[in-house]
């Protein structure tokens, strides 16, 4: 749900939302069925766009759909973690991305797609911003000497 909430938002924005959020269940992580259970303008009020907040529901009803749990998740690699969630309507890979990252705890994430991580990149490697397409290609590429600990890189760029 953090990474949902965190879409196109300052970091700062995004914690004071998810702080909300996690206040409507007394701290803890709710489970899928509890997110459902909570009105769609409960969901608003906490700072969530309209959007958003469909998009934190496609979360909760695909997990009980498909019995998504962090049992299920931590057996599956990046990449079929990546093809299964990105079927859910808000859910593209850079969002799944930073779940790996940031609640998987997987070490060879490289978020290609991050806005930050294209500027630091471009600015540290000298790369012309022109063309966004081979920007990407050339962060992959300079990635790849960072395997297996990209998530790393990503973290300190």
């Amino acid at each position: 749900m953090a990474s949902i909430m965190s879409q196109q938002l300052s970091t700062k924005v995004a914690q004071v939302i998810y702080r909300r959020f996690l206040e409507l269940f007394q701290g803890e992580e709710p489970a899928p069925q509890q997110v459902l259970d909570l009105p769609f303008e409960t969901l608003r009020g906490i700072g969530l766009s309209h959007a958003k907040t469909g998009y934190v529901q496609n979360v909760a009803a695909f997990c009980i759909e498909h019995n998504i749990n962090d049992t299920l998740l931590l057996q599956l690699s990046n990449e079929e973690i990546i093809n299964l969630l990105t079927q859910i309507k808000g859910v593209g890979k850079w969002t799944v991305e930073m779940l790996l990252m940031f609640s998987l705890g997987r070490e060879d994430v490289f978020a290609v797609d991050d806005l930050g991580i294209q500027q630091a990149m471009v600015k540290i490697y000298k790369i012309s911003p022109d063309d966004k397409k081979l920007v990407k290609e050339k962060m992959v590429k300079l990635s790849n000497k960072w395997k297996p600990y990209r998530t790393y890189a990503c973290l300190h760029l």
